[in-house]
């Protein structure tokens, strides 16, 4: 009777799943922000699936990431629960900022999602419309403060598109950058600058408020839900998407990267992940594997050449 308690016992034993993976997700900013918001996505929908049984995130913020992504490169190293949220803006960072530690010392998992970049000002503001914001632009570039992320990222090289698409001299535009999402949104709704730029998603909840005004969008398209034009709609020749990724850390082995890469597969496709970008207005942009080690590579291209067209990198 023994044998067989223990032969059922230990039967049983061979279909019990394996114990979901912990994670631990760097946010290299400050909370608030568009790399915050992605990683405690993450966290909340890895753990509403069961594809994780214990997510934490930790904000590293400073230099556009790069802070950030050092310390993870350096302490992380072979650790395959670590992982960091990048993007644009990270790409803009380490090339501005010389960084010695790039995203070719992690392990690219999969680019996640997209998000149109908002133009917007305070409610008070006498700029109505982007026709008005190029005015002000055109007469003296440098009395236009605008407040976004890091230097060299997303929001900046929008800033600069801008200027330069509309003839104005992108190396004058007043530029401040702000470490996180929450820094630059109190800096615009304290009227300290002019007008903001960042991920829609930092905005939305002021513009549906009525404290910010929403004066243009930087996407292809109209934005479901947003009532504002696109630049292009409003005269402006240009658009840009800021993206986002998630990379583990170096030196893990080949299957520890399948591993992670499976269970951010199941996480962009679960429900938890699909109704998160539909609240926050961010696009499904998923791309793993070396399709996206090609794509992060081709775009670490046109960003240097961008910032250099802007005078950010010589």
């Amino acid at each position: 009777m023994k044998k067989l308690l223990l032969a059922a016992l230990l039967g049983g034993a061979l279909v019990v799943p394996a114990f979901a993976a912990d994670y631990t997700i760097v946010a290299p900013a400050a909370p608030g922000g568009g790399w915050d918001q992605t990683a405690r996505t993450m966290q909340e929908a890895l753990t509403a699936e069961g594809i994780s049984g214990n997510v934490q995130v930790t904000n590293v913020p400073g230099a556009g990431g790069t802070i950030g992504l050092a310390q993870f490169v350096n302490q992380d190293k072979g650790n395959p629960n670590a992982l960091i949220v990048g993007g644009y803006v990270m790409v803009g960072a380490i090339l501005t900022n010389a960084s010695p530690v790039t995203l070719a010392d992690v392990t690219p998992i999969a680019r996640l999602t997209g998000e149109t970049e908002a133009i917007v000002v305070p409610a008070a503001s006498d700029i109505q419309t982007m026709d008005d914001l190029v005015a002000k632009l055109k007469a003296d570039p440098g009395a236009v403060s605008w407040a976004g992320g890091s230097a060299g990222g997303a929001d900046h090289i929008a800033a600069g598109l801008i200027a330069k698409t509309v003839g104005v001299d992108p190396t004058k535009i007043n530029y401040i950058a702000f470490s996180g999402g929450g820094e630059a949104l109190a800096a615009i709704l304290g009227n300290q600058v002019t007008v903001g730029i960042s991920g829609y998603s930092e905005f939305a909840s002021q513009v549906e408020a009525g404290a910010l005004r929403l004066i243009a969008v930087t996407a292809d398209q109209r934005v479901p839900g947003v009532d504002a034009p696109t630049l292009k709609e409003a005269g402006v020749d240009m658009a840009l998407q800021n993206w986002r990724m998630v990379a583990a850390a170096p030196g893990i082995t080949d299957e520890q990267k399948a591993a992670i890469s499976a269970d951010i597969e199941k996480l962009v496709q679960s429900e938890s992940w699909k109704k998160a970008l539909a609240d926050r207005g961010w696009v499904d942009t998923y791309l793993a594997g070396a399709e996206f080690e090609t794509q992060l590579a081709a775009d670490i291209a046109a960003t240097e050449a961008i910032l250099k067209d802007i005078g950010l990198v010589q």
